[in-house]
C-alpha cells in the first residue's frame, strides 16, 4: 500500500501490468488486476473499505508510563480515524447542574460522575444525564455533529438492541426529536479539487444529554461518537494529484470520526442470590 497502484486508487503502469501477468502465469497464481474506464486497476481487496490511518487516546493524569497504563486499564479512552480530535464523555445522575460553560467543568463531571470506560451504577429508577464535549483537530474538517450509540440487552428475552441518538448539531441546528437526526448543515466537498464548504460545522460542541428511552431494568451501554464534515477519501486525493477521476467503485468522500470507549449501565441486583460455588461467586436469579 505505499504507493497509489498498489491501493489500486490510479491505473497500474504498462510495466507493472505485464510484471504481473508474469507472475500469475509462472505461478499459476490468479491475476488480480481490474481492466476499467481509465486504464488497468489494481483489483479491489481490503483497501477499498479502508481509512488511512487511525490514533488511539488515553485520558492520563500525566504523560508517564504508569499514568498512561492506568488509564488504558480503567478504560478512559478514545480513538479516531486519524485527525486529533478531542472527546470527553461523563455520565452521573447530577450532571444537569454543571455548567457547560465553567472552567471547571472537567474537575465537577470527575466529582460527580464516571467518565467514559467505567460502570455507572444504578441509582433506583433514576435516569442518568451524559456531559458529551468534542473540540476539532485544528487542521481537520469542522465538526458536524455528537451521536450517542445505545446498546442494551432485553431483561426479557436476552435480545440484543442498538440505537443512535444525534445529541448536538453544528452550527446552531437542533435535533429532531421524531427521528433522532441532525438536519443537513449544508457541507459539501468539490470532487474536482477536494474543496469543502466554508463557514459551516462546529470547533467545539457541547451538551448534557438524558436518554429519552431509558430504563432502569435493563444492563446498557453508551459510547460517544463524533463526526466531521466530509472530505476527500485519500484515494480520491491520490486520483487528483494523477490528474484523473476517482476510480469508480470507490467511496469518493469520507467523515472523520472519533468514538469513545462505553459507559456501561449497571441495574439494580436486588433480585440476586450470591451462590459461593467451589471457591468462586456466581449469580444465580
Amino acid at each position: 500500500d505505499g504507493t497509489a497502484q498498489a491501493r489500486g486508487s490510479v491505473p497500474l503502469s504498462t510495466d507493472r501490468v505485464s510484471m504481473l501477468r508474469e507472475y500469475a502465469e509462472e505461478y499459476r497464481q490468479p491475476l488480480s488486476i481490474s481492466e476499467e474506464e481509465q486504464g488497468t486497476y489494481t483489483a479491489q481487496g481490503f483497501f477499498d473499505q479502508w481509512g488511512a490511518a487511525g490514533l488511539a487516546v488515553a485520558w492520563a493524569e500525566e504523560n508517564t508510563r504508569d499514568s498512561i497504563f492506568a488509564a488504558f486499564k480503567r478504560k478512559e479512552t478514545f480513538a479516531t480515524t486519524g485527525t486529533r480530535t478531542a472527546v470527553r464523555f461523563f455520565a452521573g445522575y447530577d450532571m444537569q447542574s454543571i455548567d457547560l460553560n465553567s472552567e471547571s467543568l472537567i474537575k465537577q463531571a470527575y466529582a460527580k460522575g464516571v467518565p467514559m470506560g467505567a460502570d455507572l451504577m444504578a441509582e433506583g429508577t433514576q435516569s442518568p444525564d451524559f456531559i458529551v464535549w468534542a473540540q476539532r483537530d485544528k487542521n481537520g474538517s469542522p465538526l458536524q455533529r455528537i451521536q450517542i450509540i445505545k446498546g442494551w440487552v432485553d431483561p426479557e428475552n436476552s435480545v440484543p438492541h442498538e440505537i443512535v441518538y444525534d445529541v448536538v448539531c453544528s452550527d446552531g441546528l437542533s435535533v429532531d426529536p421524531v427521528t433522532n437526526r441532525c438536519p443537513d448543515n449544508g457541507a459539501r466537498v468539490n470532487i474536482n479539487d477536494c474543496s469543502i464548504t466554508q463557514g459551516v460545522g462546529s470547533a467545539e460542541l457541547k451538551a448534557t444529554w438524558s436518554d429519552p428511552d431509558f430504563d432502569p431494568k435493563a444492563k446498557s451501554f453508551y459510547y460517544v461518537r463524533v463526526l466531521e464534515n466530509p472530505t476527500c477519501r485519500w484515494s480520491t486525493w491520490d486520483a487528483i494529484k494523477a490528474g484523473l477521476k476517482p476510480r469508480a467503485g470507490l467511496h469518493e468522500t469520507i467523515q472523520e470520526r472519533a468514538w469513545t470507549s462505553p459507559i456501561w449501565f449497571v441495574p439494580p441486583q436486588d433480585d440476586l442470590d450470591i451462590i459461593p460455588l467451589a471457591g468462586s461467586i456466581s449469580a444465580e436469579k
